[in-house]
């Protein structure tokens, strides 16, 4: 049996038909720029002609799934509100999917079904336990316990990224003070590494950006310390000193056997998770006590927001 991902993004939708190994055989995608009805009937042309291209029927399907950021109820198969994308708030996603497909439909968070594929697919599959954070434009976060993804009441915890690390600290989008976000998304690193390079006229870091600013990214800092260069080393230090403290409070509450980190700053690979490793067993509590958490980056990309969406209905 075959199960549908959908992985809905700010700039685009991506379909996927997923088989029960968790390997994607087919997938189309489409910009993110009609109304939410008119996306949805998409979103049903487009699997049409997956499972069409693929000499299936709708029989062969086990379900649809669907991940995307911003708040979801998965009681209901309402999308809350999705940030970034105009007019997709209160659509009750799922009963609309539903009259063109009626086969079970599962919708949840987009960090969510990431950590879900991750551990039973990906860099967590051999453990029972994991937590994740995605580093990208914010913090998001997910909760497998004893191999079962854990969302919280009506679907709408796990929020990692929105728990306090530093009190009174920088202001949030979500109207907040100091959450992780602020400290160790893409967003924030970008930021930390700008406030650096003006600071520093001669940082090596202006020539890694070609003395525009504006190109600074996730690598910037982490590259040029690769090179020697100390300013970039001080702001990578204050980085991982942010991260390694959320990551240390979220292994003092759930204590997993491992730690993912996924977005595009977990490519700095085992340069950002040695450090962070070496962190956490520092400063743990219970660790020379108690079973070590293993720090690792995801490994299944792009493509774990189809995946893990394909896999709500397997649960």
């Amino acid at each position: 049996m075959f199960a549908v991902g959908i992985d809905i993004g700010g700039m685009s939708i991506k379909i996927g038909l997923v088989d029960d190994c968790g390997k994607i055989i087919a997938q189309s995608y489409f910009k993110t720029e009609n109304t939410p009805c008119e996306m949805i009937k998409l979103m049903a042309e487009h699997i049409s002609i997956l499972i069409n291209d693929n000499s299936l029927e709708t029989k062969d399907l086990i379900g649809i799934g669907i991940g995307c950021p911003g708040s979801v109820n998965v009681d209901t198969g309402m999308i809350e509100i999705l940030p970034n994308i105009f007019g997709w708030v209160k659509i009750p996603i799922v009963s609309k999917l539903k009259k063109y497909y009626d086969v079970p439909i599962k919708i949840s968070n987009d960090a969510n079904v990431a950590v879900l594929a991750e551990s039973l697919y990906g860099a967590a599959k051999n453990y029972d336990n994991a937590i994740m954070f995605t580093l990208g434009t914010g913090v998001g976060g997910g909760i497998i316990l004893d191999k079962k993804l854990v969302e919280g009441g009506h679907s709408l915890g796990a929020e990692l990224g929105h728990t306090t690390l530093i009190l009174e600290g920088e202001e949030c989008t979500c109207g907040r003070k100091g959450c992780i976000e602020r400290y160790v998304s893409a967003t924030a690193l970008i930021e930390q590494t700008k406030r650096a390079m003006l600071s520093d006229k001669n940082s090596t870091m202006w020539d890694f950006v070609g003395g525009n600013i504006d190109k600074v990214d996730g690598k910037t800092a982490f590259e040029s310390a690769k090179k020697g260069d100390l300013t970039a080393k001080n702001v990578c230090d204050k980085y991982i000193y942010y991260l390694g403290e959320s990551i240390l409070n979220m292994l003092n509450i759930f204590r997993p056997d491992v730690f993912i980190l996924g977005g595009g700053i977990s490519a700095q690979g085992k340069f950002l998770t040695d450090k962070l490793q070496d962190y956490c067993e520092r400063f743990e509590y219970g660790y020379k006590m108690s079973t070590r958490t293993k720090i690792v980056t995801a490994i299944l990309g792009n493509d774990a927001g189809i995946i893990g969406a394909a896999a709500l209905v397997r649960q």
